[in-house]
């Protein structure tokens, strides 16, 4: 699945992923937005992995706000965008077409 989000003023997010069981496996974060540390990104992609579908847009955002660490900077973006970004995927799925459009 793939889902895009463009932060209002900010920079694109992107995410792919696929459903198993219900949960989001091999998850695979992208975008044109800045991420200090680089190495935060895999924090993030941790937080998103066997994340239940049925979790709201802040819901997602929610965890991964918790697993950034203190330290880190999402520039251009949010964890805000990239939980609509897991929500448009999914929704995408729902109705059969591919997000982004």
């Amino acid at each position: 699945m793939h889902g895009e989000y463009k932060t209002p003023n900010g920079k694109l997010v992107a995410v792919d992923f696929e459903v198993e069981d219900g949960v989001l496996r091999n998850v695979q974060l992208s975008g044109d937005f800045f991420l200090h540390p680089e190495e935060a990104l895999a924090d993030i992609t941790n937080a998103l992995e066997g994340l239940s579908i049925d979790l709201s847009e802040t819901e997602i955002a929610g965890r991964v706000w918790a697993a950034m660490p203190r330290d880190a900077e999402l520039l251009g973006s949010s964890p805000d965008a990239i939980g609509a970004a897991v929500r448009r995927a999914l929704a995408a799925e729902d109705v059969g077409l591919t997000s982004g459009q």
